[in-house]
């Protein structure tokens, strides 16, 4: 066999053109999904937060400054993230669940 027959045999049996496409899909979804959360979903969360700029939100202690206010953003970012992409699967897998082999 030749080395370009093995590489074909190596493509095919790892799928890697499939997680190729996957991969190349995922990064789409995310860019799609972080526009939501950051555009459209997170304005609102802030004008139900009084103060406005929680975000930005420090605490200073003994010359360390803790960013709770953006560790809190990433943190509501990250529980919408992962609740739309739950949507997304649950949506895209209708009532099919996922089992253990």
């Amino acid at each position: 066999m030749g080395i370009m027959q093995d590489f074909k045999e190596f493509l095919n049996e790892y799928k890697v053109m499939g997680l190729a496409v996957a991969f190349i899909m995922g990064v789409a979804a995310t860019a799609l999904i972080q526009a939501l959360v950051n555009d459209i979903i997170m304005p609102i969360i802030g004008r139900l937060i009084p103060g406005g700029a929680w975000q930005t939100a420090t605490l200073d202690i003994a010359g360390m400054l803790f960013k709770w206010g953006d560790f809190l953003s990433q943190v509501i970012n990250f529980v919408i993230i992962a609740f739309v992409v739950f949507l997304i699967a649950k949506f895209i897998m209708g009532e099919k669940k996922v089992t253990k082999k």
